[in-house]
């Protein structure tokens, strides 16, 4: 998409035409899903925890995955959307797995970097909507409940999410404005 394309945010600028959208500083560090967590942990914004996965020897991605505990979740990080994006049980399975999802990431995404983050069966899928201004302010416009999906694509939000409680939902949007300011966000996103 051209709104998540930081040359496209880079040729808009030096053409004298204003983009609507993030910065491209932030949209290469938001882009890259292991640069984000990266970003995301020392900000002090609370993460799952994970690795990035370096080169493709399964040794390797055997303890990192012994170190962050089964289930493991292997992510491109590159892109979203649920591409590139498998979940392993056991050695055996991440070993299979984890060959796919760099396949598919590259396919997808250009690059077949991948990392690993300790999946969380029942989970709830949580979104909040911030905005920030080219002088540093940003706010949050509340939540939304996006866990209805199919293959990782969102069918239903309903926002507020019925899942939280009052002081979640405050905590939460406290979150979301420390980690857009992480990253010098300007617009609206996500």
């Amino acid at each position: 998409f051209l709104a998540e394309n930081a040359d496209f945010a880079e040729i808009c600028h030096s053409s004298h035409i204003t983009f609507i959208g993030p910065s491209p500083e932030s949209i290469r560090a938001m882009g890259n899903k292991a640069l984000a967590r990266r970003l995301m942990e020392q900000a002090g914004v609370p993460i799952l925890p994970g690795r990035e996965v370096v080169g493709d020897d399964p040794e390797e991605t055997l303890k990192i995955a012994e170190e962050i505990g089964y289930p493991v979740l292997i992510k491109a990080s590159g892109g979203g959307g649920g591409k590139g994006m498998r979940i392993a049980y056991t050695d055996s399975s991440l070993v299979s797995s984890f060959q796919m999802a760099r396949t598919e990431a590259r396919l997808a995404f250009g690059t077949p970097e991948v990392y690993l983050e300790r999946f969380v069966p029942k989970s709830r899928h949580v979104e909040v909507q911030v905005v920030g201004d080219s002088q540093g302010n940003i706010i949050h416009l509340g939540d939304r409940d996006c866990t209805i999906q199919r293959r990782y694509q969102k069918l239903i939000e309903e926002a507020p999410s019925p899942a939280l409680s009052p002081e979640a939902r405050e905590e939460i949007g406290r979150i979301a404005v420390r980690a857009a300011a992480a990253v010098g966000y300007v617009n609206a996103g996500t």
